[in-house]
C-alpha cells in the first residue's frame, strides 16, 4: 500500500498510509498529514487516488510545491518521488515498508543494488547444481519478481520452426505466490514482446494504457496494463525470446535501475536457454548418429561408401568358409577389424582368435612365437612352450604385416599352411592344427614377388580371396560418421565436456587427406578430448590447418590417378584376369601392365595375382 513519509528536522519520522481517495497535507491539525512547520500552509496540498494513479495537487495557490526539485502545481506521483512543501521534506512510496525521501533514497537505492547482486550470485550458484531447465527459469522468475515488486513474470521463447514472424511462446510463468500462472498468454502484451524481440532492445513502460507507443495496442487496452518491463534474450546477436514482468495494479512501479538488473537476469536466462537448446540439439544429433550407425555399421566396422559395401558383400560370403583371406590396404584402414569380423561370422566363432604381428617380433624369435619350442631348444628355453599355431587350434590365426616375414620363415609357414601340421623348434614330432589363416599387409606383395622378397607359392596360398580396404580419403562422407562415432565413444570414456564438432571443423575434416587413415583420426580425437575444455571442437583442436588439406594436383595427374584406380577396380572385378580387363576397357593388355608397374600399393586382386594370368 502507498505511503507518505515526513522527515522533520528534529524528532522521529512520520509515516502515513494512503488509504483514502483524498489525503490532505498541511500545518493544521485537521489534515491527514499534519506538518508542524511554519513554512507549510494550513491546507497546503492533497493527494488524490483515482483507482490507478496518485496525484499531488495544490490547495493553497500561494503555497510552493516541489516534486523531485521541480516546482509543480500538480503532478503524478511515482515510487521514490521526493516532495518539498515549503521547507518540509516528504517522500512517496508505493510500498508500506520502503523508506524513501531525501535522506533515505540514496541508501535504499544502494541497498536494492546490493540485494540484486546477492540474488544474482545465489542464482548463479544454483545454476551450477540444478539440471532442470524449467526449474532454473522458475527460480529466476521468483527472484526477479521479488526484486522488482512485479506481480507476475514470464520467460518467452521464439520457436525457430515458425519462421521470422512467429510469436514467442511462454516457456515459464510465475506469480508473487511462487506458482505457475494457469493462462499465461492472457496476461502478456503481444505488441510489447514483439517490439522487444524485433528491436533486440529492452523496454520499460510506466503506464501502458497512456503510453504513446503501446497505448493503442489491443492487448494493452484489453488487459488494462500498467507497469511493464521486458528485455530480450539474445544468442549470438539473435533474439531467441524475452523476459517479461508486469504489475497491473500499480503505475510507475519500475525504475531504470531495475531495468538494468532485469537485463542482467535476462542474460542468465539466455545462457540457460542456449545450453538447453545445445543439449537438445546434441541429443538429437546423437540419436540421429545412432540411427545412421545402425544402417551403416557392419559389426564393429562403419562404412556406407560403394567400395566398403563391396568389402562387406565379399566378407559375408567368405566368412562361413575356411578359405584363406588376404586383407590389403593402407596402414590404419581397419584391417584387423575386418579380420575379427571374419572370425565372428565364421563357424569358428567359439574358437580362439590369435593375432601375430609379424613386423613386431625379432627375426630370431618369430619361429618360436609361431610354432613353439621345447625345453633346451636354444639358450633361454627353460621350458617347453606352444606357439601361435597351436594356440589358434579350432579358431582363426591372424597374421598381420605378413609382408615383413623373412624368406626362410616363409618356407616354414607355407608348409604349415599346406599340411596343417607344425614342428616346435627343437622337436621332430609333428603337431596337427585345425586353423583358418587370415593375413593382412599394407605392402605390395606382387611387387615383392617380382623383386624376389616374397615367395610366389606362399602368395597363392594366402591370397585365395582378397579384401582391399580403400583409404579414408576415398570413402566420401564415411569420414563424418566415423569421426562422430569416435567422438561419442571416447568422449564418454574420458569424461570430456566436448559434445561435437563445429561446422568449420567438419569442413576441415573432409578436406584433410588423412594419410594415417582411421588410426590418425582416432588419435587426433583422443588428444583433443583430453586437452579441449570447450563444448565443440575447432579445427585447431584437431591440428587441422591448410597444410593438412589434400594437395591440389595438376589436372593431368588427377586424370592419370583416376584412370589407374579405375583400371585396378575393373581388374579386381575380373579376379585379376588382365586379358578380360583389357577387353572390358577396350585397351591393349600392355596398358594394364603399365598401370600395374606404376602401382605403389597392394593390387586389389581377388583370385590370382595380376602378374599370373589364370585365363583358361
Amino acid at each position: 500500500m502507498a505511503t507518505i513519509r515526513y522527515y522533520p528536522s528534529q524528532g522521529e519520522q512520520v509515516l502515513v498510509t494512503l488509504h483514502k481517495p483524498v489525503t490532505t497535507i498541511g500545518r493544521a491539525l485537521g489534515n491527514d498529514v499534519a506538518i508542524p512547520n511554519e513554512t507549510v500552509s494550513s491546507h497546503h496540498a492533497q493527494i488524490v487516488f483515482n483507482g490507478r494513479d496518485f496525484q499531488l495537487e495544490e490547495v493553497d495557490r500561494g503555497a510552493p510545491i516541489l516534486i523531485n526539485g521541480k516546482k509543480k502545481r500538480r503532478g503524478r506521483l511515482v515510487n521514490g518521488d521526493r516532495l518539498q512543501l515549503g521547507s518540509a521534506l516528504l517522500g512517496f512510496s508505493m510500498f508500506t515498508d520502503a523508506p524513501v525521501g531525501f535522506q533515505a533514497s540514496a541508501a535504499q537505492e544502494a541497498e536494492n543494488e546490493i540485494s540484486g547482486l546477492r540474488r544474482l550470485h545465489s542464482f548463479s550458484v544454483r545454476l551450477m547444481t540444478s539440471r532442470s531447465v524449467d526449474e532454473l527459469l522458475e527460480m529466476l522468475l521468483d527472484d526477479v519478481i521479488e526484486l522488482t515488486g512485479a506481480a507476475r513474470g514470464f520467460v518467452l521463447l521464439v520457436d525457430p520452426g515458425d519462421g521470422e514472424q512467429s510469436t514467442p511462446r511462454v516457456r515459464a510463468s510465475r506469480n508473487v505466490q511462487r506458482e505457475a500462472i494457469e493462462d499465461p498468454t492472457g496476461r502478456i502484451s503481444d505488441s510489447i514482446v514483439r517490439s522487444v524481440v524485433e528491436t533486440k532492445r529492452p523496454v520499460i513502460v510506466s503506464d501502458a494504457v497512456t503510453d504513446t507507443t503501446f497505448g493503442k495496442s489491443e492487448s494493452v487496452i484489453a488487459l488494462r496494463l500498467s507497469s511493464v518491463m521486458c528485455v530480450p534474450l539474445l544468442s549470438q546477436g539473435e533474439a531467441i525470446g524475452a523476459l517479461y514482468v508486469g504489475n497491473d495494479e500499480v503505475k510507475h512501479l519500475f525504475q531504470r535501475s531495475q531495468l538494468d538488473l532485469l537485463t542482467i537476469f535476462g542474460a542468465q536466462a539466455s545462457l540457460i536457454v542456449q545450453n538447453a537448446m545445445l543439449v537438445t540439439a546434441l541429443r538429437a544429433d546423437k540419436e540421429k548418429l545412432s540411427a545412421e550407425l545402425q544402417d551403416k555399421r557392419f559389426g564393429e566396422i562403419i562404412g556406407a561408401c560403394p567400395s566398403m559395401m563391396e568389402v562387406f558383400r565379399k566378407l559375408q560370403k567368405v566368412a562361413a568358409t575356411d578359405i584363406s583371406v588376404l586383407i590389403t590396404g593402407e596402414t590404419g584402414t581397419g584391417k584387423e577389424l575386418i579380420a575379427r569380423e571374419l572370425h565372428r561370422r565364421s563357424n569358428r566363432v567359439e574358437g580362439p582368435f590369435i593375432v601375430v604381428n609379424c613386423g613386431a617380433i625379432p627375426e630370431n624369435l618369430i619361429e618360436s612365437e609361431m610354432f613353439g619350442h621345447v625345453r633346451g631348444a636354444f639358450t633361454g628355453a627353460v621350458a617347453s612352450r606352444t606357439g601361435k599355431f597351436q594356440q589358434a587350434d579350432g579358431g582363426t590365426l591372424f597374421l598381420d604385416e605378413i609382408g615383413e616375414l623373412s624368406l626362410p620363415l616363409q618356407v616354414k609357414l607355407l608348409r604349415a599352411i599346406q599340411e596343417r601340421v607344425v614342428y616346435r623348434v627343437g622337436d621332430s614330432r609333428a603337431e596337427r592344427c585345425d586353423i583358418r589363416i587370415v593375413c593382412a599387409t599394407n605392402r605390395n606383395l606382387e611387387g615383392m614377388m617380382r623383386s624376389g622378397t616374397f615367395r610366389e607359392d606362399l602368395y597363392y596360398r594366402l591370397n585365395v580371396v582378397n579384401l582391399w580396404l580403400p583409404p579414408l580419403r576415398e570413402r566420401g562422407d564415411d569420414i563424418f560418421i566415423i569421426a562422430k562415432a569416435l567422438l561419442s565413444k571416447y568422449g564418454d570414456e574420458l569424461n570430456s565436456p566436448v559434445k561435437g564438432f563445429s561446422p568449420q571443423t567438419l569442413a576441415a575434416i573432409r578436406k584433410c587427406a588423412w594419410p594415417g587413415n582411421i588410426r590418425q583420426v582416432e588419435n587426433r580425437i583422443k588428444k583433443a578430448l583430453v586437452l579441449c575444455d570447450k563444448t565443440l571442437l575447432s579445427p585447431e583442436d584437431l591440428d587441422l590447418g591448410e597444410k593438412e588439406e589434400a594437395p591440389i594436383v595438376p589436372l593431368e595427374k588427377a586424370k592419370e590417378d583416376f584412370q589407374r584406380r579405375y583400371v585396378l577396380e575393373v581388374l579386381e572385378r575380373n579376379n585379376g584376369n588382365r586379358t578380360q580387363t583389357a577387353r572390358d576397357l577396350g585397351v591393349d593388355p600392355r596398358t594394364i601392365f603399365r598401370y600395374l608397374e606404376k602401382e605403389p600399393n597392394p593390387i586389389p586382386s581377388a583370385q590370382a595375382p595380376a602378374n599370373k594370368p589364370i585365363d583358361r
